[in-house]
């Protein structure tokens, strides 16, 4: 009988304990909790105001009871987005049981004028989850302009794009081989961090002095707008042949136009005509055994402002190249380096011509700001026609083929101030590049008048 009576006993508290277990909330930090997305992509084109709404599932993949202390919008009450956890509204929610096994909604709205110009192109927010000390986020993005929205596009077929709306670049641009994107003038193209723009047929730019096309992040609020690196930059591939830019601004990429391999034609594999390459945090130009050539351009406050390797064919006629180092950009390498070598057992032709052109730099370790690394044997012929450079320790290029050239002057700039983002690179009264190039083009950058004695440079004094 006493046995029988301790087996029920014990029996009994068995299935105490196993409730208990039941009902018990896990709490250690090795917890795990699923969502059914870590990001909420809006992605219809908005045209006039409205509400689009999406959701996502909070899982419990646990055996026990999970207590979530928190599910915020990060954004608070001020956010474009709008929150409703398992059918109640709010921003800020608490203390959230979810059964063993079991799951909740969360329901994510965003109501937005796409017409108001101070929105940015893309309206970011994220949804907090917090269980057992640990963070968890769902990101969010909506369109917050009207403009043309292409997600992981391939243009398959010759194109034109005009400027009604800008164009916003997610996740990708690519044209194909033997095929042409045409851009015309005044175009605005906004490409996200996760979006190169890739050529491997045709890229034609036809801007004007009045009506640049401009190349840049997404990303336009303060804190970001100025930032170099916000996207990866322009690339021509090996297939990619007859690409000319004229008046065309490319700023705050990783690298901004980077060209490999020879063009399969006489011409040359890109033409870049009064463009303006700037606060590009590796390579504004980089040129891989390729060709191409720049008239009137500016390549400005870059990280490595023309980077040429493994030979090829080049030609910059009035460019002004030069970067100060700023908080953004520390001037530590040249802003022209040529090499002709591929490796260590392969060295390529070389051959390029600067003409009236400056290279210079200020604010940083940098001390030559030519710096040429010839290799081998190969054909190797690098000329510099009535261009001002800056050299300092080591003249890098004493041995190449210089005429009238300024060495270590001052270009004496309109007005800089790095610390205050002010970079006037139009060339100041006393300046010693005035007067001093050759003539040849009868218009500077702006589309100014270059008279008989013309000034070195991309811009002309007026």
């Amino acid at each position: 009988m006493k046995n029988s009576w301790t087996r029920v006993v014990f029996g009994l508290l068995v299935m105490v304990i196993v409730s208990c277990n039941k009902t018990s909330f896990i709490t250690s930090p090795d917890a795990f909790v699923q969502t059914s997305a870590d990001t909420i992509h809006f992605d219809t084109v908005f045209t006039t105001t409205g509400s689009v709404t999406q959701a996502f599932k909070i899982f419990n993949s646990n055996n026990q009871k999970l207590r979530l202390s928190k599910v915020k919008l990060m954004g608070g009450s001020a956010s474009a987005f709008k929150l409703n956890v398992d059918g109640t509204p709010g921003v800020d929610f608490t203390n959230i049981e979810l059964e063993a096994n079991d799951s909740i909604y969360v329901f994510v709205s965003v109501a937005v004028n796409p017409t108001a110009a101070n929105l940015p192109f893309i309206l970011r927010d994220s949804v907090l989850i917090n269980f057992n000390g640990n963070d968890r986020f769902v990101q969010l993005d909506a369109f917050g302009q009207n403009a043309n929205f292409l997600r992981n596009r391939r243009v398959t077929k010759d194109s034109l794009w005009n400027n009604n709306l800008p164009f916003v670049i997610l996740g990708g641009l690519v044209v194909d081989s033997n095929i042409a994107l045409t851009i015309n003038k005044g175009t605005r193209i906004y490409c996200h961090a996760d979006a190169p723009i890739i050529i491997n047929g045709t890229l034609k730019v036809n801007g004007d002095t009045s009506n640049r096309v401009t190349f840049r992040s997404d990303r336009l609020d303060p804190g970001y707008r100025d930032y170099p690196g916000s996207w990866p930059g322009i690339y021509f591939n090996s297939s990619s042949k007859d690409n000319v830019l004229n008046y065309a601004i490319i700023q705050n990429a990783f690298q901004g136009i980077i060209t490999q391999l020879p063009s399969s034609n006489s011409n040359p594999k890109v033409t870049l005509n009064e463009c303006i390459i700037d606060n590009i945090y590796d390579a504004g130009i980089l040129c891989l055994n390729s060709s191409l050539n720049a008239r009137n351009c500016l390549i400005s406050n870059c990280g490595n402002n023309i980077e040429i390797g493994a030979g090829g064919t080049y030609n910059f006629t009035h460019c002004t190249v030069v970067t100060y180092g700023s908080s953004f950009i520390q001037h530590k390498n040249p802003v022209l380096f040529i090499s002709n070598s591929n490796g260590p057992s392969q060295q390529l032709p070389f051959a390029a011509v600067f003409r009236n052109c400056i290279f210079y730099g200020e604010g940083g370790t940098a001390e030559d700001e030519i710096v040429v690394d010839k290799k081998g044997t190969a054909a190797f012929a690098l000329n510099f026609q009535n261009s001002l450079y800056r050299s300092g320790k080591t003249d890098h290029v004493q041995n190449y083929t210089f005429s009238n050239v300024i060495k270590n002057q001052p270009p004496q700039f309109d007005s800089i101030d790095a610390s205050r983002r002010i970079f006037n690179f139009k060339l100041g009264a006393g300046s010693p590049a005035l007067g001093k190039a050759l003539p040849g083009l009868m218009f500077d950058l702006d589309g100014k008048p270059r008279g008989s004695t013309p000034d070195i440079g991309c811009y002309e004094r007026q």
